[in-house]
């Protein structure tokens, strides 16, 4: 309360002077608002420039030259209503004050923010990385303070709020070079076995987009209930995942046809029985 009675006497105060000595003290509070503002700008990019040389992480250069800027801004601030006549020890206190009260406000926010902070340093994922956390997944477009933007395959933006990115599991595929997928086929039970591997283990190793090392795996997976099931372990970057199981599944579809290996469908015998 006290505070605040300082700052309201500080109003009355200031009305109070000279037409003349307020305009002055108004016309040196803006130019120190405008000067201040040029060298907060300044002084970021400076911190930014010198973050780069010393080859920080782009993440964290964005996020530390953000609360450096605004914390220069506000130091700014602070001295132009000091010198317009308000005691800066009163406003330093009432800001604080208002801090706290956004802060219960915007419980949230400020988690996500906290959050955001913890990613920034934690680094789970960088800019470009393909994940999956809170039930989506995509390619990490973007993170800033509040949330986390995941471009899909598909070209769809999904804005994650931090904390819920923190608060699940995250399942970085591009931590590692390569990602394997399992690609399964099922034959006829009267086709052969051998042949079949040997066409399959053919198209996998000729496609430029399979690692050769680790090499690729051809295997027998699974008697089913109407197929005999093959399955290719292959290795590939994770953005070639999805144009290498469709060329695969299109070649080996043309090849199983070109060399008479049937591909069996689900089918059931229907016994139709005459009520007596």
């Amino acid at each position: 309360m006290e505070t605040q009675e300082e700052v309201i006497n500080s109003f009355s105060q200031i009305f109070s002077l000279p037409l003349s000595e307020l305009l002055f003290r108004i016309v040196v509070a803006i130019a120190i608002v405008f000067v201040g503002r040029l060298i907060s700008k300044w002084l970021t990019r400076a911190a930014k420039r010198a973050m780069d040389r010393a080859k920080t992480d782009q993440m964290l250069i964005s996020f530390l030259g953000n609360i450096t800027y605004y914390a220069l801004l506000l130091i700014v601030t602070v001295i132009a209503l000091g010198v317009l006549g308000f005691p800066t020890t009163s406003i330093i206190a009432v800001l604080g004050a208002a801090t706290l009260a956004i802060g219960l406000a915007l419980q949230d926010s400020i988690a996500n923010l906290a959050s955001g902070v913890l990613i920034i340093f934690l680094r789970p994922f960088r800019i470009g990385d393909y994940v999956e956390t809170s039930d989506e997944e995509g390619f990490v477009t973007d993170i800033r303070l509040f949330h986390t933007l995941l471009t899909t395959r598909d070209n769809k933006a999904i804005y994650l709020p931090n904390k819920d990115v923190m608060g699940n599991n995250i399942t970085n595929y591009s931590d590692t070079p390569l990602i394997r997928i399992d690609l399964v086929y099922g034959i006829g039970y009267s086709d052969d076995v051998l042949q079949a591997k040997r066409i399959l283990e053919e198209i996998v190793v000729a496609n430029d987009l399979v690692a050769k090392d680790p090499a690729p795996v051809i295997a027998v997976k699974e008697l089913g209930d109407s197929s005999v099931n093959l399955i290719a372990w292959a290795y590939v970057e994770v953005k070639n995942e999805m144009i290498v199981t469709y060329n695969i599944t299109e070649q080996v579809k043309v090849r199983f046809d070109q060399e008479g290996i049937s591909i069996p469908f689900p089918q059931r015998d229907i016994h139709l029985f005459q009520p007596n």
